[in-house]
């Protein structure tokens, strides 16, 4: 089911993050981007990070691609100059849990680098085509992440 929540409304990641987390992942998984330039239905994911500064797990809704076993999400902030929060923190500590519809997993976190990386930007940028535009509004490179499921757990 996509999940018709007004992206770039006020909380909108929260009210996003609270409904995927509420239905286990039924409503939430795929979210309707169009408004954004992306897909009607964009496949999201639930990031679990430790916050860098206070310890304290922060939660983030992020649009996910799949190679193979692996999760890949994308530092885009919307092509802002600075990374999002979130990859500071996996930067600090990458180990991460994260939720992809109603699975649930430990893992690690690491960024793609060299052909990697470009194979893996060129393929979330397929599935979300906006990426092309923020990389190109931005003088950092925009780092891809890759997750790597260790364990599956029972709760984020």
């Amino acid at each position: 089911m996509t999940t018709k929540i007004q992206i770039g409304a006020p909380n909108w990641q929260q009210t996003h993050t609270d409904l995927y987390l509420k239905t286990d992942g039924a409503e939430g998984h795929l979210v309707d981007f169009t408004a954004a330039g992306g897909p009607l239905e964009t496949p999201c994911l639930i990031l679990k990070t430790t916050g860098r500064k206070t310890g304290a797990s922060k939660l983030a809704p992020l649009i996910y691609g799949q190679d193979g076993d692996r999760y890949v999400i994308v530092a885009s902030k919307g092509g802002a100059p600075n990374h999002p929060a979130w990859f500071f923190n996996l930067e600090a500590d990458p180990k991460v849990g994260f939720q992809v519809a109603d699975k649930k997993f430990e893992g690690l976190a690491r960024v793609a680098e060299g052909a990697e990386r470009e194979r893996l930007f060129a393929m979330m940028a397929e599935l979300y085509p906006p990426y092309t535009d923020y990389q190109a509004k931005t003088s950092r490179r925009i780092p891809v992440v890759v997750l790597e499921p260790q364990r599956r757990i029972e709760r984020l």
